[in-house]
């Protein structure tokens, strides 16, 4: 078990990439913490975990509030008595719009759901991590970090500063014991939020959805998406000692779109 005896807490984990995350991990032999800010998808997930015999335990949150972010990484402690691995999952696209009819309200919302949650997080269980000298953060970027795409201001800035953060925190916590990576995902077309995404990309291209996601898909190399599935077994393996001289990287599981 490439996690044994390790506590994760995963953000953004009631569905999705974080839930397939969730799955792996306590396959692996992790005690997971579930948040996100659904409770009946959170419920839903712990039970899964559960029934396969995994160690959870999940609390309903919003990270966009600080004191919120503390209630998670304390009733983690509580539960499992420390934060080994902590996976910045959370994430929210927010409006498919041009940067000149972008919302500021929503622009902010974005930021604080990726990249503001991501910092107040580390920043509380960083402590922890240094004082045993052993520690693992993992957070979520996108290929938008990356690459051009028009409509999703928020989401890119947001995701190219979770790039930033990543780099920082690796450097400051390299001689104290502690990794610090990112993984850039392609489309994961199974997740309600790229399912959604892409609807709202059809209608305003004037196509059908079905179309859409074909075009975009034939400029991937692999002409295909990625599975929740793929992106947590990358996961697993940045959070595993398999990777124990990888730090500060941006690893693209994207099938083929950025080199860098």
């Amino acid at each position: 078990m490439e996690l044994k005896d390790r506590v994760a807490l995963i953000t953004g984990s009631g569905r999705g990439i974080g839930r397939a995350i969730a799955h792996l991990f306590a396959k692996e032999g992790a005690a997971v913490f579930l948040t996100a800010r659904t409770q009946r998808e959170l419920s839903a997930t712990a039970e899964e975990v559960s029934k396969t015999g995994g160690r959870v335990g999940f609390a309903a949150a919003d990270l966009t509030q600080e004191a919120e972010c503390a209630h998670v990484v304390a009733a983690c402690r509580e539960k499992f008595g420390s934060v080994d691995i902590l996976v910045n999952n959370a994430g929210h696209y927010g409006p498919v719009v041009p940067v000149e009819g972008y919302p500021l309200a929503e622009f902010d919302k974005v930021i604080s759901i990726h990249l503001r949650a991501a910092f107040l997080l580390s920043k509380l269980v960083l402590p922890e991590m240094y004082a045993r000298k052993s520690g693992v953060i993992l957070n979520m970027s996108s290929l938008s970090a990356k690459a051009a795409y028009s409509w999703g201001s928020a989401y890119a800035a947001a995701k190219a500063g979770m790039l930033g953060l990543t780099r920082v925190t690796a450097a400051e916590g390299a001689r104290k014991g502690v990794r610090v990576n990112a993984i850039c995902p392609g489309p994961v077309t199974e997740t309600q939020m790229s399912k959604e995404l892409g609807a709202v990309l059809a209608k305003k291209m004037g196509v059908s959805a079905e179309e859409q996601l074909a075009e975009f898909l034939n400029g991937l190399l692999q002409g295909r998406a990625q599975t929740a599935e793929e992106i947590a077994r990358a996961a697993l393996f940045l959070c595993s000692d398999q990777s124990s001289a990888i730090t500060g990287q941006s690893i693209n599981v994207d099938g083929g779109v950025a080199f860098y």
